[in-house]
């Protein structure tokens, strides 16, 4: 069963495909904004194709021109920010396995979840982690505890496959088209140049 948030209350959804560049950046900021505003944060990693699918778009990374623009962008925005930005030579990679295994974890245990989720994006962004290679992504579950032979056998399942299908699939049916996006309070926003405005709209009440 897809677990699914409330429309109001205290939480901020944060929707992503680990191969997005503006949802890594995203993701280095947007714990400390929940923690400014009071609010949890839930991470929901899916595969962007998924939106492709209804949109008919194409990723910024296969998109002529537009790719040129966004690597050039990212660059930019890592080094006004002082972080780490590599990207691997095979981006982007259809992130599948560390999605699975996200969702593995989080059955288990959100909080290790959200850690193994931040892990991915600072590997994956250094040039160090093929998110589509499920024995690599397996060690960084390791990393929280987690026996390698229980986390292959649980991300390669029948169940986490379909909840792994089937949340991207509520997310776009939500209106979820990009990465990242996010909801709060039932308003979708979308973009990392997007989390001022998110973090506004919560401090004020909306507008």
């Amino acid at each position: 069963m897809v677990k699914t948030e409330a429309s109001s209350g205290s939480v901020i959804e944060f929707w992503f495909d680990f191969s997005s560049g503006y949802a890594y950046f995203a993701a280095l900021e947007i714990e400390a904004l929940a923690e400014r505003v009071g609010r949890s944060l839930v991470w929901r990693p899916f595969l962007l194709g998924t939106a492709f699918q209804v949109t008919g778009a194409r990723g910024l990374s296969s998109t002529p021109i537009k790719s040129d623009y966004a690597r050039r962008d990212w660059a930019r925005m890592a080094r006004r920010k002082g972080v780490p930005f590599l990207l691997p030579a095979n981006h982007p990679v259809i992130c599948l396995a560390a999605v699975r295994v996200f969702y593995w974890i989080d059955q288990q245990d959100t909080q290790k979840a959200s850690v193994f989720a931040r892990r991915v994006f600072e590997l994956y962004y250094r040039g160090l982690l093929n998110t589509a290679d499920l024995d690599a992504v397996t060690v960084l579950a390791a990393e929280q505890g987690f026996e390698l032979q229980d986390v292959k056998r649980g991300a390669a399942g029948e169940h986490i496959k379909q909840l792994a299908r089937m949340t991207a699939e509520a997310g776009v049916a939500r209106g979820v088209f990009g990465s990242p996006f996010f909801f709060v309070d039932g308003e979708p926003f979308w973009g990392s140049d997007r989390l001022d405005m998110l973090e506004n709209w919560i401090v004020t009440g909306g507008w």
